[in-house]
């Protein structure tokens, strides 16, 4: 029997959900839209004329309660919060924030700086990125961005004099993470417009990695990965078990979002070495090849010596760990999205083996590579 689903959500969550959600309608879901901007009264006229056996919604406010209130199988698919027989799930956010501060600490800055806004998630990612910085950080400072609510995907003028002020006074080069995409836009826009150098000066990341406001930034913005296609088969799972009877959990399932996906809001290292910025540049381009620091160090003509105290004193690290960290965070990112064997990733990720593979994996992230599999999947 065909099972009618309805997906209540904006033009923008439903285009994040639906690759994941095709691959439900082999098991016989049909999927319908309603878009979640609807008064409440019209969503209530909508979903009793089409009748579905189950949502999936969006959360928000004085939608979400509704929407439960209606007695149907529901998944709600943004959200930590639990409402009586629906199923919660959402993207750790204090993970996002942690995930764009370890990009930032890895890279050597030591000034840091955060933008967050009014939405929801704001404070869980603002708290995570503090706290993974905690005594990193030469000065740390916090700006709240104070605007009318508006539609994620929409850009207009906005008055942006108070946060260039605080772009100026801060100390120089500056990590500044944005809690989502369009505010990372903002402060790209507004550091620009101030004369300042992104990311030279000014190094941005933001988080949901969405392509459209990524890339139609000036410069392209560095983002953490949201694990959209995770989030909507999980979603998609959900909907159908409970229209099959099943309890709904009674916890909020949380998903772990990947790494920063590095665009030119960000520079490779917040260093002025020559030396050590072809290093890391010469990593980033050939992590995936079975290549050791010795060889690296041949073809680039540095003395090994020379590498290992030069990341010693700027990144407070080794030029291996450097490394590895590259190839553990590649190989999260596969082990997340795709199906391919052990041994299939570690090779694709410049790992000698499936054993070295492990073993580094655990080493970086306190999982083995099927345990954070397992995990990344809810």
């Amino acid at each position: 029997m065909i099972a009618r689903i309805l997906l209540v959500a904006s033009d923008v969550f439903v285009r994040r959900l639906t690759p994941a959600l095709a691959s439900f309608v082999r098991m016989q879901a049909d999927f319908r839209i309603l878009d979640i901007g609807r008064s409440p009264g019209d969503l209530r006229r909508e979903i009793r004329t089409l009748n579905p056996r189950g949502l999936i919604i969006e959360a928000l406010p004085k939608r979400t309660e509704m929407l439960v209130g209606l007695g149907l199988p529901t998944v709600i698919a943004d959200s930590d919060t639990l409402f009586p027989g629906a199923v919660s799930m959402d993207v750790n956010d204090e993970s996002v924030g942690a995930e764009a501060a370890r990009f930032f600490i890895d890279s050597g800055y030591t000034h840091f700086g955060c933008v967050r806004n009014a939405t929801p998630y704001s404070d869980q990612r603002f708290g995570g990125f503090e706290a993974a910085v905690a005594g990193r950080f030469e000065t740390f400072s916090a700006f709240q961005q104070v605007g009318r609510m508006r539609p994620y995907m929409e850009t207009w003028n906005e008055d942006t004099e108070a946060l260039t002020r605080w772009l100026k006074q801060l100390p120089k080069p500056v990590a500044v993470f944005a809690v989502h995409d369009p505010l990372g836009r903002l402060v790209c826009e507004a550091a620009v417009a101030a004369g300042l150098h992104v990311p030279e000066e000014v190094a941005v990341v933001g988080a949901n990695n969405d392509e459209l406001v990524c890339g139609l930034s000036y410069p392209p913005l560095s983002s953490v990965i949201i694990p959209w296609d995770r989030i909507g088969n999980l979603a998609g799972d959900w909907v159908l078990r409970l229209i099959a009877g099943e309890e709904a959990p009674g916890k909020a399932l949380m998903v772990e979002p990947g790494p920063v996906n590095p665009r030119q809001s960000t520079t490779l290292v917040a260093v002025d070495d020559p030396d050590l910025r072809r290093v890391v540049q010469f990593m980033r381009e050939h992590f995936s090849e079975s290549i050791g620091i010795g060889e690296m160090c041949d073809r680039l003509r540095i003395s090994r010596r020379a590498v290992e105290r030069k990341c010693s004193l700027h990144l407070h690290t080794t030029p291996w760990d450097v490394l590895c960290r590259m190839r553990v965070d590649a190989a999260r990112e596969h082990l997340a999205s795709t199906e391919r064997a052990m041994g299939d990733i570690a090779e694709r990720c410049g790992f000698s083996n499936a054993e070295q593979f492990s073993v580094l994996f655990r080493r970086f992230t306190g999982q083995t590579p099927s345990g954070y599999r397992k995990s990344s999947r809810g």
